[in-house]
């Protein structure tokens, strides 16, 4: 690679030309080569060499032919055509008399002249070589329209000292590359300006601590300022390329570069406020590109680099930080205010101060002339001043809370419960602060509801007294009451110190606050005190405004007082007495007294009261109810962490749950607590005292009530004297209206306000309601169903029927009438099945044996009967052929795969339906009718069916078919449509079941069978046999063989005859014929018996030709039976009965 020339081995490297004041070449180049990467220049001792910049003319010669690239033109661009070239002039051009003013305007137009065709920009640098140097603004203003360039183009260029000019080259470098960087994001070259803006951020930092240009204060300002707009841009860039982990890595350096800058002590607050402004615009960038960036949430959670944080990804982490910067800013801002005294003119001093020209400076506005105004400089002293007047200004605390309710939102959506309660934790004290008791209350309790559940006793004092403090501004006396005595039951553990600040208005945790605290709120409720505020003087607790706190199973003030109940029996007989021993336990640090305390059970005549023998009773502190029973204690004093154990007897009379509800504590003469009584075996622990060190004991002393005892004992019932009686007489069959007789007899009690439930549960589980979906056909929505009750008599109302309540599909409910001993009442349930389902019948009747009041205690019966419902017949069909007619369907002969298995019919051919109805019972039945009608009931029917035989009609009475049995009817089927489906119709079947003789006017049960569709079909041949029902052997006889074209068309016909070995046949056995169209042709056979018996006759095939299928009649159909000799049955009415079968076998042939 030797052999190519630098200037294509190595990278383009940009050229600067300096031209006047040589002086400053040296020093200028030399920092420009140090860059990375480096910067060539072209020194220009004065401006009579800027002819180099101009064209050359060309030589009188023939142009070259043209090519791909000029073999110069890379060296010319590094070493002769500068991309800048920069004019150097002493301030005194500029500022001095008009000949030297007019020597440089002559100089920048010469410059202009040569640089116009070679597309050099002009950089006008004026140089200052001391600081009494003032530069003129209207011979500024005119240098910028004489060199005809934006005022960014013209830079002051300081050399007082080696120092500051470094500084000064330092500057302009940094301000030159956030211009290229600007320049390229106009191009869209992202990465070209994701390159300089780092390339400037890094030299402004080399800046830090080493310029002189300002005062220290405000030059730090001014450099944080500039990065701060260097890492805005740079971030954007990262994050719109979707490098995230680049950006959030960035920022990471960023925050570590600056953190420490603290500056001056007494403005350590602008540092803060600007860390506080970078978490904001970092945590604004972040939310935007989650919005706007394609897969945003992908990329964050395909995040594997460990060193990140899962948070460090989230926008609300840097809303967080930013809300706590801010916070360290307001607090030193206060200590900036208490440091310097600011006085009325500082306020009013600050008002004339205004951003200068650069960004991060401030200068003072100064009125010169009447239309004329001017800036000044500020000293650190004044800039302190201005800055602190400004931050009086402002409140940060509504900026924290805006800051703080981003991130609490998203912590909360993502269920990260900590994080959550700490940042509603900061913006409640924000709110406190501001004296908006209500919205601080609400994120207190959100924060106080997590820690209570997981038990951090110190934050829990902090919030806790912040949440007192809320309810004393608010006068609100119940919940100063309640978050005072937890804050006084809180535990106190060795580990707990905290400084001043961090314990809120509760002060420091320890016992000698908790003594306190219980003290004040003991004092309140007594009456020695009262609750004074801002807001509120002297609220107290009176008997107009007494106070009631209720202690359920999850408060937070079962720490202040807890009960615990244990009966000492499980079951006891009404009117009897039973031992209940009361515990009650306190966590509080002083022992209290309790006046009194009232027990309550669910049965209120249960309910009693004890007093304390040590002080006397009053009527405030009494439950003034005649009906409690009064105990006396000989004292009610709880210690801290000791049991107080009482036992009393209890008696019920009622039976049932007997249930210790809850024990109310009264403290003073309006003060009561209220709490649930809990038992010893299900109690649970006290979460923020289940670790602390104390001595744990048993709410009783038998240690069998303490792990097993209960708050509830079971008082039996008395035994009922009154017999219920259900009774069934076999199964139930599915369609009838079941009866089932209920009989109630008093044997010794009398039945006041009597009920009888009834209830039809399924035996197996299954329910009695019937799902559309699995039977579609259903027209019951019940299975089995309660249709009513009726009384003694038959027709007749129940007694007491107007009080019946309710009865639905399963249930019913009816009143009972007053029933004297010895006396009985009856009724019958009318129950139907409308599926086979097994079920259980359980009747209940509650009565009271001694009063007619609704509430008195009642006695209760159980009877339960299971009654199988089953189905009384099941129904099937069969459809047969007429007998020795055989016609040709060509759906049997050539079946398709795909149809429907569906019986076949010959169009306007009988066919002879036989209906099967069999008793599925264990009782006998009656077959009262059995029809088939139409479904839709429409006249003209495709399809004609008559009863071919009537057993009912004849008078001889309804068929009895015993358990087992099957009954038929035979029907005639006619279908008279062409069409490829006839219906049928359905099968109705008229039954009962056999109790004798038959009523007057009975219905019967109906059962409904439905018939399938059937294919018709238009039957081009038919076979016909013909012989006599029997023959007799030796005697010949003639057998006929009919073939029938139903067609209108020739049809060609094969037949053959297979000889029997039982006959002698006579006729031709094999030959083709053709039948005329709706014609018969008839072959005829003479044959001769040779065997007894029932003998098989020859068997003929017929085949169609057309449509290439063979008819064979059925083996039946070509059976006779052979006598040995003539019968002699000369009896009349013998050959009476044979005619008349005969006649009916050729009526369902006809």
């Amino acid at each position: 690679m030797e052999e190519y020339p630098e200037e294509l081995r190595s990278p383009p490297v940009p050229l600067i030309s300096l031209v006047g004041y040589t002086d400053l070449h040296a020093t200028i180049s030399g920092h420009l080569h140090a860059l990375q990467p480096p910067i060539n220049t072209l020194a220009l001792p004065d401006f009579s060499k800027i002819s180099v910049f101009s064209r050359k003319r060309a030589a009188a010669s023939p142009p070259p032919v043209a090519g791909f690239l000029k073999k110069d033109w890379l060296v010319k661009h590094r070493t002769r055509i500068p991309a800048v070239a920069a004019a150097l002039f002493s301030s005194d051009h500029v500022s001095g008399d008009p000949a030297q003013w007019l020597q440089l305007c002559t100089h920048l137009d010469h410059l202009r002249g040569a640089i116009r065709t070679r597309n050099i920009k002009l950089v006008v640098v004026i140089v200052q070589t001391s600081s009494e140097d003032e530069m003129n603004e209207e011979r500024m203003i005119a240098l910028r329209k004489r060199a005809e360039v934006d005022s960014k183009y013209i830079l002051n260029f300081s050399t007082k000292d080696s120092f500051e000019m470094k500084q000064s080259m330092n500057r302009q470098v940094s301000s030159y590359i956030h211009l290229v960087a600007v320049y390229a994001e106009f191009r869209r070259d992202w990465i070209e300006a994701l390159k300089f803006y780092e390339d400037a951020y890094h030299a402004l930092r080399e800046m830090v601590g080493t310029s002189t240009r300002l005062p220290a204060i405000q030059r730090l300002v001014e450099i944080k300022t500039f990065a701060e707009q260097l890492h805005f841009k740079i971030s954007t860039l990262l994050l719109h390329g979707g490098k995230i982990v680049e950006a959030v890595l960035w920022f990471r350096q960023h925050f570590t570069s600056y953190r420490k800058l603290l500056g001056a002590a007494e403005v350590t607050f602008l540092h803060w406020e600007w860390i506080s402004r970078q978490f904001l615009a970092f945590a604004e960038l972040l939310e935007t590109s989650s919005k706007n960036v394609p897969g945003f949430a992908a990329i964050v959670l395909g995040v594997t680099d460990k060193a990140l944080t899962e948070w460090e990804l989230q926008p609300a982490y840097y809303y967080q930080l930013a809300a706590q910067y801010l916070i360290e800013k307001r607090s030193c801002l206060e200590m900036a205010l208490s440091m310097w005294e600011v006085f009325n003119e500082t306020d009013a001093a600050a008002d004339s101060v205004i951003p200068s020209g650069y960004i991060g400076q401030f200068a003072r506005l100064l009125e010169q002339s009447h239309n004329e105004v001017g800036l000044q400089s500020l000293t650190d002293e004044e800039f302190i001043r201005y800055v602190i007047a400004e931050g009086k200004r402002f409140q940060d605390s509504f900026e924290i809370i805006a800051l703080l309710k981003k991130p609490f939102e998203v912590y909360t959506s993502l269920n990260a419960l900590r994080m959550a309660s700490y940042c509603g934790l900061r913006m409640a004290k924000e709110y406190f602060a501001l004296g908006d008791t209500k919205n601080a209350r609400q994120y207190f309790e959100q924060a106080v509801s997590l820690y209570r559940h997981e038990g951090w006793a110190t934050l829990l004092w902090e919030i806790l007294g912040y949440l007192r403090e809320c309810s004393r501004r608010d006068g609100s006396l119940k919940g100063f009451v309640e978050y005072s005595l937890e804050l006084a039951s809180l535990p106190v553990s060795s580990g707990n110190s905290f400084a001043i600040k961090d314990c809120g208005p509760a002060g420091p945790l320890g016992i000698q606050e908790r003594e306190i605290i219980q003290k004040e709120v003991m004092d309140l409720v007594t009456g020695k005190a009262n609750l004074a505020s801002k807001d509120y003087d002297n609220i107290n607790i009176t008997e107009g405004f007494p106070l009631h706190l209720e202690i359920d199973l999850v408060s937070p003030l079962r720490v202040v007082l807890l009960s615990s109940v244990a009966f000492h029996e499980q079951v006891v007989k009404p009117g009897m007495a039973s031992k209940i021993t009361l515990s009650l336990l306190s966590q509080l640090p002083l022992p209290f007294e309790i006046d009194a305390l009232d027990v309550q059970f669910n049965q209120p005549e249960c309910n009693f009261s004890i007093q304390n023998s040590q002080k006397t009773p009053s009527a405030m502190n009494t439950t003034g109810q005649a009906s409690f029973r009064s105990e006396a204690a000989p004292a009610l004093a709880l210690f801290t962490n000791k049991w107080l154990r009482l036992t009393y007897d209890v008696k019920s009379d009622r039976s049932g749950k007997l249930e210790c509800v809850s024990i109310t504590a009264r403290i003073g003469p309006h003060f009561t607590i209220c709490c649930r009584a809990e038992s010893p075996a299900s109690m649970g622990d006290l979460p923020l005292w289940k670790f602390e060190e104390r001595t744990e004991s048993l709410p009783t002393k038998d240690l069998s009530l303490a792990f097993s005892g209960q708050k509830a004992i079971q008082v039996e019932e008395p035994d009922p004297q009154v017999d219920v009686r259900v009774d069934a007489s076999g199964p139930a069959l599915v369609g009838e209206s079941f009866i089932v007789p209920v009989t109630i007899v008093s044997q010794g009690h009398s039945v006041h306000c009597g009920e009888l439930k009834i209830n039809l549960v399924d035996t197996k589980g299954g329910g009695l309601v019937s799902p559309r979906d699995i039977d579609p056909n259903a027209s019951e929505s019940h299975h089995v169903e309660l249709l009513g009750i009726s009384g003694p008599d038959d027709g007749t109302p129940a007694r007491g029927f107007d009080h019946i309540r309710k009865i639905q599909h399963s249930f019913g409910l009816i009143s009972v009438p007053l029933l004297k001993d010895g006396e009985s009442w009856s009724c019958k349930l009318e129950i139907t099945w409308h599926r086979p389902k097994p079920i259980m019948l359980f009747v209940s009747l509650s009565y009271s044996p001694q009063s007619d009041d609704p509430n008195a205690q009642k006695v209760h019966v159980h009877k339960s009967l299971e009654i199988d419902g089953k189905t009384p017949v099941l129904i099937n069909h069969h459809v047969f052929l007429p007998f020795r007619r055989d016609p040709l369907l060509l759906s049997r002969v050539k079946p398709h795969a795909d149809s429907e298995k569906l019986p076949s019919l010959p169009l306007n051919e009988k066919s002879v339906l036989v209906v099967n109805a069999k008793n599925c019972t264990e009782v006998p039945l009656k077959i009262l009718s059995v029809t088939i009608e139409d479904d839709d009931n429409v006249s003209g029917n495709s399809c004609s069916v008559c009863s071919a035989s009537n057993q009912y009609g004849n008078g001889v009475g309804p068929n009895l078919l015993v358990p087992g049995e099957e009954f038929k009817k035979v029907f005639s089927v006619i279908p008279m449509a062409n069409a490829s489906k006839v219906r049928i119709g359905t099968v109705y079947l008229k039954w009962m079941r056999d109790t004798g003789t038959l009523a007057q006017g009975t219905s019967g049960v109906l059962t409904k069978h439905r018939i399938p569709d059937a294919n018709v079909e238009l039957t081009p041949v038919t076979v016909c046999l013909e012989c006599p029902p029997h023959a007799v052997l030796g005697e010949p006889f003639t057998y006929f063989i009919k073939l029938q074209n139903q067609t209108d068309l020739l049809q060609e016909m094969k037949f053959s005859l297979l000889d029997s070995q039982s006959f002698v046949s006579c006729g031709s056995h094999k030959d083709t014929i053709l039948v005329l169209p709706k014609s018969d042709h008839v072959l005829s056979y003479k044959l001769v018996p040779l065997a007894s018996g029932s003998q098989q006759l020859p068997r003929v095939t017929v085949t169609s030709v057309r449509y290439s299928a063979a008819l064979q009649p059925s083996v039946p159909a070509s059976t006779i039976f052979v006598f040995p000799a003539k019968p002699r049955t000369e009896i009349k009415a013998v050959e009476a009965n044979v005619e008349s079968m005969i006649h009916g076998l050729e009526k369902i042939k006809c």
